[in-house]
């Protein structure tokens, strides 16, 4: 295996296994020991030096654009894309009223009936990062991409699981009663339903990044493959 490659998965275990452990088993320990800000001073450090870790190994891989499969045609890329501006969409949307943050007045939110990309889902960020793992996988089937999706992919997934978990037990009945008015799985039948809002600022997320994209990482992505 390519040195790159193995430093790439050695950055990404790090950055998947670091948010698990410190997010679960080893934070109270570390609150304890570091104090609220210090453990999350320490939390973004060692995250912070992981995903800088996973860029320049990602860098590094050798023959970067061999597939492992057939991939990169059009039928991929616009499945890809329909994904991605799905993922852009629920991520607009994931910041306004959502219990899952750490934020003031989370337990009110959780009362309130499920609205905008929570009809979806009550996890739309996480399920965001999954939507753009998955269309990775299917656009740029490369060895590179799938170590870096596959992470993605795996936090979001797992994460959210534990984040029900840890909601379950820090914010009691008013986080049970916010999972039973919602959907762990994506009802992407409402995707029309999330307001305009979502939708304007997804749209403009994706064009901008599906854009920018080129000039950053090399390929063409949304839209702009077929301009």
């Amino acid at each position: 295996m390519d040195a790159g490659l193995t430093s790439l998965i050695a950055a990404s275990v790090l950055f998947v296994g670091g948010h698990f452990a410190m997010s679960h088993p080893l934070r109270a320990g570390m609150v304890r020991a570091f104090g609220a800000n210090g453990f999350q001073g320490v939390y973004s450090l060692v995250v912070g030096a992981a995903m800088v870790w996973m860029y320049f190994a990602f860098k590094a891989v050798a023959n970067p654009r061999m597939p492992l499969w057939n991939g990169f045609d059009d039928i991929g890329w616009a499945v890809a894309s329909l994904l991605t501006l799905v993922a852009m969409i629920l991520l607009a949307g994931s910041f306004s009223g959502n219990p899952a943050l750490a934020m003031p007045g989370a337990e009110k939110a959780a009362s309130a009936e499920p609205h905008g990309v929570f009809k979806i889902t009550r996890h739309p960020m996480m399920w965001s990062f999954a939507l753009w793992a998955i269309g990775h996988i299917i656009a740029a089937p490369t060895a590179r991409t799938l170590v870096i999706a596959t992470a993605v992919l795996t936090l979001a997934l797992a994460g959210s699981h534990m984040q029900d978990r840890k909601k379950r037990e820090s914010m009691g009945e008013a986080w049970s009663g916010w999972e039973s008015r919602t959907s762990y799985w994506p009802r992407f039948e409402r995707i029309f339903a999330v307001g305009w809002i979502a939708w304007a600022v997804g749209m403009a997320l994706w064009l901008g990044f599906s854009w920018i994209h080129l000039p950053l990482g090399g390929w063409d992505a949304g839209i702009w493959r077929w301009l």
